[in-house]
């Protein structure tokens, strides 16, 4: 069934949909917690570089043991400052954007990495203004486009110009770029909505895709660490056409099995006590909306070097960045890892998770990144 959390409606859950408080956030996904969708590691590797769409499937969610979960909290209390501060940084410049619309921002992040980001910038929001603005997640697949219908469902309650997409972090920008395609179709054919805009807010632009960032640097954002464990529980999002028909939103499961080991909530509530002054906040986003924040697309220059370097045809087997890389290595089949010598305390959850799975990691000197995920090609 399809579960707008926060609505009075019934949930295949009892009462909610994710472990966030509901008013954090409304899930616009349609309840897939019934069906067994998890394929295993190569099994699933082999069907994505077979043709089949990630999306139509889900990995076996990573369980952490204690000595990772110990480097999780560890690397949570060393950077929640920094979140902090990207979080306040993004916020006021998103709320500058929205004030020049003329309205309040509403914010639309996108399950389920975007999903913990928009629920720290809401409380920013509280926290430095006592205003409540309303936050949805939806979902967007690389290669599929925007959930069409909870995008319509978003633009029939707010003005399209108040809406502003969020994500965790860019890559090499594939995202940006689908987002991008997908808001201007959507203008093209609904002309009512010619204030949507398509630029992506994030904490961290490493690729260099998006004027709306904390930072350009590509530092650590723990909630890359985990799964859903500390994104509300949520799997990734899901598009199978005998699932997902017309009218309803695409999918996802709740975990409510791995409920012990949740860390959502800590995770949010700790970057949030660490929440800067907001008159000091706002001179730091006026000097940051005042530097060059031009989008260069570094990152997507990068990716096709490295590629080539590493004789790699398909650039979706480079996973540039921390968030990428440790997604690589939770749920792909990685072949190896390059990193930055120089960040080796940020990267030491990589390293922990690349042992685990006998993945060399090989020192880069001058890579763009902190480090690069690469996945090994299967089949012949």
């Amino acid at each position: 069934m399809t579960v707008v959390a926060g609505a009075p409606l019934a949930a295949a859950v009892p009462g909610r949909f994710g472990s966030y408080p509901v008013e954090d956030v409304t899930w616009l996904l349609t309840d897939l917690s019934s069906v067994a969708l998890e394929r295993g590691t190569q099994d699933r590797e082999e069907a994505i570089q077979g043709g089949t769409h990630y999306s139509e499937m889900l990995p076996v969610e990573y369980q952490p043991d204690a000595a990772y979960l110990a480097l999780f909290t560890a690397a949570l209390e060393q950077s929640a400052g920094r979140l902090a501060e990207a979080v306040a940084l993004v916020g006021e410049l998103v709320w500058a954007e929205a004030a020049r619309a003329g309205h309040p921002p509403v914010l639309v992040s996108l399950a389920r990495a975007g999903t913990p980001v928009g629920v720290l910038l809401r409380r920013w929001y509280l926290a430095s203004r006592g205003v409540e603005v309303p936050h949805y997640t939806i979902s967007i697949v690389r290669g599929r486009g925007i959930d069409e219908v909870a995008l319509a469902h978003v633009l029939d309650r707010h003005p399209a110009a108040a809406v502003r997409f969020v994500d965790g972090w860019t890559g090499k920008g594939a995202i940006q770029r689908e987002l991008t395609a997908a808001v201007t179709a959507w203008r093209a054919a609904h002309l009512e909505h010619a204030g949507l805009d398509d630029r992506l807010a994030v904490l961290a632009d490493p690729g260099g895709c998006t004027d709306l960032h904390g930072t350009r640097d590509d530092f650590l954002i723990p909630s890359a660490c985990l799964n859903s464990t500390v994104s509300g529980l949520v799997s990734r999002t899901v598009l199978r056409p005998d699932l997902i028909g017309p009218g309803m939103f695409h999918g996802a499961k709740y975990y409510a099995e791995h409920a012990p080991g949740d860390v959502s909530g800590l995770f949010v509530d700790t970057v949030a006590a660490a929440f800067p002054d907001p008159g000091e906040a706002r001179a730091a986003a006026r000097g940051h909306s005042a530097a060059d924040r031009t989008p260069t697309w570094a990152g997507w220059a990068a990716v096709q070097r490295i590629a080539a370097e590493h004789g790699i045809a398909d650039v979706n087997l480079v996973k540039p960045g921390v968030g990428e890389t440790t997604r690589v290595l939770l749920r792909r089949v990685p072949w190896r890892v390059l990193a930055h010598p120089g960040r080796a305390e940020e990267l030491r959850h990589v390293r922990a998770l690349a042992e685990a799975r006998g993945v060399p990691v090989l020192e880069v000197p001058g890579l763009p990144y902190s480090c690069v995920g690469l996945i090994r090609p299967v089949g012949p």
